[in-house]
């Protein structure tokens, strides 16, 4: 099966493109979030120009998704890579902690160059960015310990820019998620539609539900030890072998829907994005793919 194309809408992106770039001169430190399933398919490739020169602390959430050991395999991985990941489940505070502290260490060190140069110290401004939909806004009302951005498990839900007052020593800028104008790589297009994290984006249920079975079986095979049994057998009356994702979408149909291969498709993308079948990796990292 060919992977489906997806697409979404450059001119939308290249106005909150323009906004976000416009606030990121203004911040001294950007909270890069991404999601814990899909690390490198939500790096977004423009955000190490964007932010030439400020700090960045780098949080993977919803790592309640994703098996333990592939979360310490992605630790040691970032960590091989100069980079030092802050793991969090946003909606539940999980490592909100770790993203505080590390956030007030920048802070800290901000400031002391401010006094070294014979400047008052004034709060950190920070900006939270991220694609659509990985959990920026519910990390911000755990940063607060009080809902005062809207936060949902679903796309689009951030529309403008805004500042936060954190504490007196922080000031958070919520930023709506920001595609890549042009993403020529369609396997990772497509991970960013089996999480969600795709925004406002149009693409065929079907054909990316077939996909993110096969994703699935291909993970199963290269690494079975991350799953305790075969992943789907507990919520669907079916095996995953021997049938494609195209086969196993239409016989889960045929199964519960008579016939309805829509539905069917909806209820498997469904049930992954809300963690309904486990823990369950897209990605690995590198030297383990």
């Amino acid at each position: 099966m060919t992977s489906p194309p997806i697409q979404w809408y450059p001119g939308h992106i290249a106005k909150a493109e323009r906004a976000l770039q416009e606030q990121l001169k203004k911040v001294d430190v950007v909270l890069e979030v991404r999601d814990a399933r899909i690390p490198l398919a939500t790096r977004h490739p423009d955000v190490a120009q964007w932010i030439s020169g400020k700090e960045r602390v780098l949080i993977l959430n919803r790592v309640d998704m994703i098996p333990q050991s592939v979360q310490q395999d992605w630790n040691k991985w970032f960590r091989s890579q100069n980079e030092v990941p802050y793991f969090t489940n946003a909606h539940q505070g999980q490592g909100i902690s770790g993203v505080a502290q590390a956030a007030r260490q920048v802070g800290a060190k901000i400031n002391q160059r401010r006094s070294d140069r014979g400047m008052l110290p004034r709060p950190v401004r920070a900006v939270v960015i991220g694609f659509p939909n990985v959990g920026k806004s519910a990390l911000i009302n755990r940063l607060l310990k009080k809902r005062v951005v809207e936060s949902a498990r679903r796309a689009g839900v951030t529309r403008q820019l805004k500042w936060v007052r954190i504490s007196d020593e922080l000031d958070l800028l919520d930023a709506p998620g920001v595609l890549p104008s042009r993403l020529s790589d369609q396997e990772a297009a497509l991970k960013l539609a089996f999480c969600d994290d795709i925004g406002q984006a149009a693409y065929d249920n079907q054909r990316v539900a077939a996909a993110l079975v096969d994703r699935i079986k291909a993970v199963y095979h290269l690494s079975p030890n991350l799953f305790e049994q075969e992943p789907l057998s507990d919520r669907y009356p079916l095996e995953l072998e021997p049938r494609t994702g195209e086969g196993f979408v239409a016989d889960l149909a045929d199964i519960r829907y008579q016939g309805d291969k829509e539905r069917s498709a909806n209820q498997i993308l469904n049930d992954f994005r809300k963690g309904i079948l486990g823990a369950i990796p897209l990605e690995l990292p590198p030297a383990i793919e």
